[in-house]
């Protein structure tokens, strides 16, 4: 028998599923789905795990109905010891830390917990921490944990009943998609988990329909675009509807104003008017098109208004159903009832970012006169100078980025700091740092040096000679260092949590890192407290 890829398998973000996995959830769905049509008792059966000692927690440290609810359906259909933490009466409320609490259940018998957080990045703490304590108390299989929604983050599981209906409307032709994002995209953790969860189809084409107040975020909109799809933007549905090229599929979400401000309360009216579907529009929406969205709807001021309930318009209603199905089959995975016949096409497993080097040996000139660095007057006999930092940044900014570097490295003491143009381009401002004396810096330091002065050059100075000398590269990860944080308030890593989680950081593309749990992204200089 094969092993089961899925069993004591993690969901904190859409691709912890591969595209080829998600598939196969979805053939699993859509049979399950016709069974219970034709009344099929014997395959929907195949789907039950069907064990009263086996342990699914549902833990909602936020309000939800929806996804609560089709989560606790899914977890009886399976006829499983369910529970469900009361909040309001936890040790959570009396600052027990995220990782005692699960830990805790965990040794309860209880292998799958269902998370809603507002804190962003709080699945993919837990599963890191609950490896270690399987690890520490010899059990087989690690608890599993399934993100339902964490802050502004992502909703997984969303996004994987949203591909299943998707499918279903374009009768299960995975080749292409184009799809229409409406309303509150700033907010939106189900749209963000599109960004990477529509990868799923061949050829995608997103329209992103909201005012500059509610927009995709930038980082998500260049993710996009990485990822080959082609994206336009418009202000207003009325906008969108002014040119011919609209999509089958538009995407509704809920404007969350409540969390702008006051200033924005003030225009609300203005801004649900570009993200409201009116009456109007009908004329305009092509046959076959779909309207869908994650539930509920506001009962004041719907993105989707009511008139729309009873037109081949509503996809909503069956995307809500398909809710239950989904989760059914995904505990069924995680649990290991099913999933053991799924074997994964051969991939060339990827080099491990730590192998990438960060230093690099630059020949320092062995033949005439030998190259020296002076402080003011004086050559610098022994000691460090490292130069160009910041090169092409202006003066402030290399003034207050080596700053930084000292404060972080502590790099106090007799030496100096200079600003001054490139000999190599003139005109182009360069940061030096001098520090005779200075013995040199262990491993981590080096590190350390290299993720916070990239493309500077460290020079290490004997008998006035430089003898050696060091190009420094961005490091693909950055962690393990005290110095370092997430800037997002709502990220179970900051320290404001009081969780005690590591701060790591994953290179994406030039020296922009993200976060390693709420993805939040940085620049190299943003990391360092």
């Amino acid at each position: 028998m094969n092993t089961n890829t899925f069993q004591g398998r993690t969901l904190a973000v859409i691709r912890d599923f591969s595209q080829e996995e998600r598939l196969y959830l979805f053939s699993h769905t859509r049979r399950l789905k016709q069974a219970l049509l034709e009344g099929d008792r014997k395959t929907v059966d195949e789907y039950r795990i069907d064990d009263g000692d086996f342990g699914i927690y549902e833990v909602f440290l936020e309000d939800s109905t929806r996804t609560k609810e089709s989560f606790k359906n899914a977890a009886q259909f399976h006829g499983v010891k369910l529970n469900s933490l009361d909040v309001g009466h936890s040790s959570i409320n009396k600052k027990e830390s995220y990782a005692d609490t699960f830990n805790t259940l965990c040794g309860y018998d209880n292998k799958i917990f269902i998370v809603r957080s507002t804190l962003e990045g709080v699945c993919r703490w837990l599963e890191e921490n609950g490896k270690e304590f399987a690890r520490r108390n010899g059990l087989s299989v690690p608890p599993a944990f399934i993100n339902a929604g964490d802050g502004k983050h992502e909703h997984p599981t969303q996004e994987l009943l949203d591909e299943f209906s998707f499918l279903e409307q374009l009768d299960w032709d995975e080749s292409r998609l184009h799809i229409a994002l409406v309303g509150d995209l700033y907010h939106g953790r189900t749209v963000h988990s599109k960004v990477d969860g529509l990868k799923l189809f061949g050829s995608v084409s997103v329209d992103l329909i909201a005012p500059k107040e509610l927009a995709m975020p930038e980082y998500y909109v260049r993710k996009m675009e990485e990822n080959d799809f082609a994206v336009r933007t418009f202000s207003s549905i009325e906008e969108y509807l002014s040119q011919s090229n609209t999509a089958p599929i538009w995407y509704f979400t809920r404007p969350q104003l409540e969390r702008m401000g006051d200033d924005i309360l003030k225009r609300q009216d203005e801004l649900r008017s570009k993200i409201v579907f009116r009456r109007e529009f009908l004329s305009k929406i092509a046959d076959g098109t779909k309207f869908y969205h994650p539930l509920p709807r506001h009962k004041e001021h719907p993105t989707i208004p009511t008139f729309l309930d009873d037109t081949e318009l509503n996809g909503w209603e069956n995307q809500s159903i398909n809710g239950k199905l989904i989760r059914i089959v995904l505990l069924s995975l995680i649990a290991g009832k099913i999933g053991h016949d799924f074997v994964p096409k051969a991939e060339k497993p990827l080099a491990s970012v730590d192998d990438e080097p960060f230093l690099q040996d630059v020949p320092v000139a062995q033949d005439g006169p030998p190259k020296q660095y002076a402080e003011g007057v004086n050559p610098i006999s022994d000691g460090i100078v490292i130069d160009h930092i910041c090169r092409g940044d202006s003066e402030q900014e290399i003034r207050e980025h080596m700053a930084r570097i000292i404060g972080v490295l502590k790099l106090y003491g007799k030496g100096g700091e200079w600003v001054t143009s490139s000999r190599i381009a003139p005109g182009t401002m360069k940061g030096i740092i001098f520090r005779p004396g200075f013995s040199g810096f262990d491993g981590k330091q080096m590190k350390q040096l290299a993720a916070i002065a990239p493309g500077s050059t460290l020079n290490i100075i004997h008998e006035s000679r430089v003898v050696k000398k060091l190009r420094l590269h961005m490091p693909p990860r950055i962690y393990n260092f005290d110095t370092i944080s997430c800037s997002n308030t709502a990220c179970i890593s900051h320290p404001s949590n009081g969780e005690s989680v590591p701060a790591e950081f994953f290179r994406v593309a030039g020296d922009i890192f993200v976060c390693k749990y709420c993805e939040k992204p940085h620049t190299f200089k943003e990391i360092w407290k």
